[in-house]
């Protein structure tokens, strides 16, 4: 069952559940909507009178479901076919936005692990829900789904949407922003990880990477907030921004629905206190949960 606001959630092996609309209509009537005063709005609805953790999908305003999402586009796709979805799908990733502070109250982080146990393996979404402005973490869920898409540089949004996609549908407050561990614009055909989830869902969401894809930059500033745009073909793809004195710069670029400088901004409101990190609170916190889920996962994988 699923944990009161504050403390991790549990996570879904095998292939997430997201329920026919049917019976989320059914739920609904009988199980009410778990709803939050002031600013969140309505993400899933949790059928208490269930045995097992049941999540249904509730009604969305002004962000897509997960589920719908995953039906946008076909998933099985070849190498070649996912280069040409990237091509026409950049289109859509949105390069401006001021993302003001009265449409934050929820920021999420999202990171990856692998199982590569077995004939396939298995990716390990989590994503971990943050209050804006004071950061402070509310919620996380993850799941454990197959991998269907071969490790190709350039297209692991493939391999890895599907996952963060299923995690998200495990949230019971939708995200105003999410930071993702990876390129969004900074990508050989602009259309990384974060611009592809951030189209999807129709969110904003920044790519925060700890390494360089492709272009060049100047070393920035040794100090905290300095930053060097990342330069590739002659066009600005993203910045080398140094969120901690004196260590190595992270690689922000957009993702979806905000400008460079205000994604540059978030990242640096989003750094963990006291710079005891130069990876931004949401992506480093959603590490250490899927880190913690795979540590857990080894017994039963062996």
């Amino acid at each position: 069952m699923r944990q009161p606001p504050g403390r991790r959630a549990g996570f879904q092996d095998g292939n997430a559940r997201i329920i026919a609309p049917e019976a989320a209509r059914k739920a609904k009537k009988e199980a009410g909507w778990l709803r939050y005063p002031g600013r969140s709005r309505p993400w899933r609805a949790v059928d208490r009178a269930a045995s097992t953790h049941r999540i249904v999908c509730a009604t969305f305003t002004g962000v897509r479901d997960p589920r719908e999402a995953l039906r946008l586009h076909r998933w099985d796709l070849t190498p070649a076919e996912g280069r040409d979805l990237q091509q026409t799908w950049r289109s859509r990733v949105g390069r401006r936005g001021s993302l003001p502070a009265r449409r934050l109250h929820f920021v999420a982080g999202a990171d990856l692990a692998f199982d590569l146990h077995g004939q396939s393996g298995v990716a390990i979404a989590g994503v971990v829900l943050f209050s804006y402005p004071d950061w402070q973490e509310i919620e996380s869920a993850a799941a454990c789904c197959p991998l269907t898409f071969p490790y190709v540089p350039g297209l692991l949004s493939f391999r890895e949407i599907p996952a963060i996609l299923a995690a998200l549908g495990g949230l019971r407050r939708a995200p105003d922003l999410i930071f993702c561990d990876g390129q969004g614009y900074a990508h050989p055909r602009r259309f990384g990880l974060a611009s592809h989830l951030g189209v999807l869902l129709d969110l904003p969401t920044i790519g925060c990477a700890k390494s360089r894809l492709i272009g060049e930059h100047a070393e920035p500033g040794r100090e905290r907030g300095c930053w060097s745009p990342l330069l590739h073909q002659g066009e600005r793809i993203g910045a080398a921004l140094r969120t901690r004195a004196g260590s190595r710069p992270m690689y922000i670029s957009i993702g979806h629905g905000l400008s460079l400088e205000r994604a540059i901004a978030l990242t640096l409101e989003a750094g963990e206190p006291a710079g005891r990190s130069r990876v931004p609170r949401p992506t480093q916190r959603a590490d250490r949960f899927v880190a913690r889920i795979k540590r857990e996962r080894m017994p039963a994988a062996e």
